[in-house]
């Protein structure tokens, strides 16, 4: 379990994130289209892995199109952004940000992502979303950067993930 805040209030999250140099743990989220994709499918390919509460929240929409800029175009890289809103929601935001370049994932059908990534909020008024994280992956699956954003109202650090890229 790991503590973070909210505004400078105390949340706990369900776990840790996965160690850098661990294999990512394989997960199966919904797309925009509600189809569904694996990790396993992402294999040979470099992720980002922008985790999120709530694509509805300032914090959130500001990193998602922040990601879709400065990560988006970049070779054999593929920028995922995961959080447990409904896949309309994702496609409604995606279609009015001219957001095309980022891969929009939920995980509203099944738990087990948010226990093996260790980011299932426990507590406080975002209890059953998800942290704010960012996770980046090698080819190989290989995770080569994490981050547990410290504040969920806080932005992830763009320089460090795209540095692990």
């Amino acid at each position: 379990m790991a503590k973070i805040t909210l505004k400078g209030n105390p949340v706990n999250t369900s776990g840790t994130l996965p160690s850098v140099g661990s294999k990512a743990p394989d997960f199966t989220l919904v797309k925009s289209d509600l189809t569904l994709l694996s990790l396993s499918e992402l294999k040979g390919k470099k992720l980002l892995l922008n985790i999120f509460p709530s694509i509805g929240t300032s914090v959130c929409a500001n990193a998602l199109r922040k990601f879709n800029q400065m990560a988006a175009g970049r070779e054999n890289t593929v920028v995922l952004a995961i959080s447990k809103d409904l896949p309309f929601a994702h496609n409604s935001f995606c279609t009015t940000e001219g957001i095309a370049n980022v891969v929009t994932l939920s995980g509203f059908r099944d738990s087990s992502f948010g226990k093996a990534y260790g980011v299932d909020l426990l507590d406080g008024i975002f209890a059953g979303l998800y942290a704010r994280s960012v996770v980046v992956t090698d080819e190989e699956g290989i995770v080569k950067y994490t981050e547990l954003v410290p504040d969920i109202a806080v932005e992830p650090d763009y320089d460090k993930a795209l540095a692990a890229l």
